[in-house]
């Protein structure tokens, strides 16, 4: 009996409306090797923990709620960070297709590389992707490593790749004061931007405070406890620079 691929399943969400067009079933994969200063989802570290599924037990999960779909929703498989888990995306992505289901990958990018064996993988997975959403946490490459302790090198590397396969785009940024908030690297990111084909939205994603908590029971230390939510001049500002409203989905 050939052993079936396991999925660790952190949580999931029902009616997603903001992971990807229309009404979504959200996936919530355990593990992330990031840590972003900002992150609200801090449980979704650990690599050891998570709820094991086969892909078709959670295709048969998802499919319970097909009805709400309509024509643009479907599925999207975020995180943690989902491309850890990349051979069980693969086979996930796979059955979902040959129901005629809409799948978007929620990513932030950090494990793409052209090295093998992940290329390979990445590649056959992306042919069963409709829509790759993005995060771009900082444009400056030190000071992406000094915030979420990885540099930015493959996630830049990735939306590159991505604009010339032609695979549809959202990118996202989320705006924090005193780390992701100067026009200078928000100027920078927009001309990156810019040079990508396959973008059909930008959106910034404006800090917020509500996974204190999480950290609070991880006995984490939360080290943007002193800095604020932007303003929403702030917020305008970069969306402004980013150019957001020229993206319509």
């Amino acid at each position: 009996m050939t052993e079936q691929t396991l999925g660790y399943v952190h949580s999931t969400e029902s009616f997603g409306s903001v992971d990807g067009p229309g009404i979504r079933f959200v996936v919530f994969m355990q593990g992330c090797r990031m840590r972003c200063e900002f992150c609200h989802n801090p449980d979704t570290w650990n690599m050891g923990g998570g709820t094991p599924f086969t892909p078709q037990e959670l295709l048969d999960k998802a499919l319970r709620y097909r009805n709400y779909w309509g024509e643009e929703g479907g599925i999207t498989v975020s995180g943690g960070e989902p491309l850890i888990q990349i051979d069980f995306l693969i086979e996930f992505f796979k059955l979902a297709k040959a129901k005629g289901v809409n799948v978007s990958l929620d990513t932030c990018g950090q494990p793409f590389t052209y090295d093998e064996p992940f290329f390979s993988r990445f590649e056959e997975l992306i042919s069963y992707t409709d829509l790759v959403l993005m995060d771009i946490k900082h444009i400056d490459n030190e000071f992406h490593k000094k915030y979420t302790m990885h540099g930015n090198t493959s996630i830049l590397e990735m939306a590159k790749y991505l604009s010339k396969e032609n695979i549809p785009m959202w990118l996202r940024h989320v705006l924090v004061p005193e780390r992701s908030d100067y026009d200078e690297d928000l100027e920078r990111l927009s001309a990156f931007i810019d040079q990508l084909d396959s973008v059909v939205k930008v959106e910034v994603l404006p800090y917020h405070r509500l996974g204190v908590y999480k950290y609070e029971e991880l006995g984490i230390p939360y080290k943007l406890k002193d800095i604020d939510p932007p303003t929403a001049e702030r917020v305008e500002n970069a969306n402004r620079i980013l150019k957001t409203y020229k993206y319509q989905v």
